[in-house]
């Protein structure tokens, strides 16, 4: 897949963490299972602000997903996919960094052209979106 660039200092902090490095892979991996994904089969590892993910998903929307959760962490600057299998490949979304002033609606009239979809954006898009009326400047975001 290749290397997704990420805000470091923009995300949910987790145990270990900082600006100057990401958290330790235990911590990654317990995030990732903490949305419902099957962590058995990835093998995550970090070293300074960047994280490496390998293994095999099982689609591209799963691996996209699981890309925005470590990603979207504190001190994460690059997740790096060029050694994960995705077993059946599908079109890759677009991917959208959040800008101050931005809102879902207004993201989504730019992507579909009309800001009613955002909900599109929201299901794609936990982590990190938990609140559609709540998003930070520095998410990566998938536009499906």
């Amino acid at each position: 897949m290749g290397f997704f660039d990420f805000v470091k200092n923009v995300g949910k902090k987790l145990m270990g963490a900082s600006e100057a490095q990401a958290a330790p892979a235990p911590a990654l991996t317990q995030e990732v299972a903490s949305h419902g994904f099957d962590t058995s089969k990835l093998q995550i590892d970090s070293s300074g602000n960047n994280v490496q993910l390998s293994g095999t998903v099982k689609s591209q929307e799963e691996a996209e997903r699981i890309i925005l959760a470590l990603g979207n962490t504190v001190g994460v600057a690059q997740v790096d996919t060029s050694k994960l299998i995705v077993q059946a490949e599908t079109p890759a979304a677009k991917m959208y960094t959040v800008k101050k002033g931005d809102t879902l609606w207004k993201i989504a009239e730019a992507h579909y052209g009309k800001g009613a979809d955002y909900p599109k954006i929201v299901a794609a898009n936990n982590p990190p979106i938990v609140n559609p009326d709540l998003i930070q400047p520095g998410w990566v975001l998938r536009i499906p």
